[in-house]
């Protein structure tokens, strides 16, 4: 990366994930499971791109409208002039929004990915000159200390884009949020995006698109697991299935066995019945009142929300207590 006057960097060494022992174990529960933080390769960003255009799917595009209407109320309520923290740093249309309506004294993004992490930070350095950028390599959701301890913790902003929460289960949830306060330090403001639980057609639609990006999305997966990890999935004898599970609040994703089949992957052989499935990721839903009482319980305060007209989606402030 070329030197930008403006950034700052600074590696925590976060521990890598253990791509293959995760698998490995995943396959072997019942169900079998696989985390969904591993369908981001390069192929599976650019698809999750795409699907964040698609007519179906709400949340991005509802987001981001919701920062735009309401930015500068958000900037009026936390203050100028604050340390923003991203938590996961994205694709930037979210902090572009947030970044000109806070117009904060630094910004962090903070990201596990090295690589992405310094490109996204030279973009933001090269479209915003004049501010100051401390990027952060480090995994938001284990404990770690920001390098610049000096900061007064009312000046700390936090932001938690497109209901990423939501990939977490309520208890995981809550242990990433205590993380998070532990960060913020008392007095220290969390802006955090999360989607709301609405009609199930609406949500089957999201994560059933008629142009199937997101059944590519999740068979891409197990190209994945073929590549890297010597698998040899068919992807044709496996299936894309979402759906809303109501008693548990949350969209589930699957990949289906269309036959009985044996793979085999890093050496190891695995069993599938024909319909068994490997459960690839939970997106939770929640009510304004039931996320707010999620946080309350760790130590947040919860001091605004913005919902669009549709009640589509939310954007929580939260106070550290």
């Amino acid at each position: 990366m070329m030197k930008i006057d403006n950034i700052q960097f600074t590696d925590l060494h976060p521990s890598l994930v253990d791509f293959k022992a995760e698998v490995l174990n995943g396959l072997a529960t019942q169900p079998k499971t696989i985390p969904p933080k591993f369908f981001y390769d390069q192929h599976g960003s650019q698809l999750f791109d795409r699907i964040t255009e698609l007519p179906e799917y709400y949340p991005t595009r509802t987001e981001i409208a919701i920062l735009q209407e309401h930015g500068e109320e958000m900037a009026l309520l936390l203050g100028k002039e604050r340390w923003l923290l991203e938590l996961g740093s994205g694709s930037n249309k979210k902090i572009r929004v947030l970044l000109n309506a806070l117009q904060p004294a630094t910004y962090l993004p903070i990201d596990i990915s090295k690589e992405h992490l310094l490109q996204s930070a030279q973009a933001l350095a090269t479209d915003f000159p004049k501010l100051k950028i401390h990027a952060i390599c480090a995994d938001y959701s284990s404990d770690f200390q920001l390098p610049c301890s000096n900061i007064p913790n009312e000046k700390r902003v936090a932001f938690f884009p497109g209901s990423s929460i939501g990939n977490f289960e309520p208890s995981q949830a809550q242990d990433l949020l205590r993380r998070v306060a532990k960060l913020l330090g008392p007095k220290g403001a969390l802006l955090i995006g999360v989607d709301l639980k609405k009609a199930p057609n609406l949500l089957h639609a999201a994560y059933n698109d008629a142009q199937g990006v997101t059944a590519a999305f999740n068979l891409n997966l197990l190209s994945r697991l073929n590549r890297e990890l010597e698998a040899d999935f068919k992807p044709t004898h496996f299936e894309h299935y979402a759906f809303y599970n109501v008693e548990l609040g949350r969209v589930e994703m699957h990949l289906v066995s269309k036959i009985s089949q044996e793979i085999q992957v890093a050496g190891q052989k695995f069993t599938f019945a024909e319909g068994e499935s490997i459960h690839t990721e939970n997106s939770c839903k929640y009510t304004v009142t039931q996320f707010q009482n999620l946080a309350k319980a760790v130590g947040f305060q919860p001091e605004k929300v913005w919902v669009d007209a549709a009640k589509l989606f939310s954007v929580h402030c939260l106070r550290v207590n």
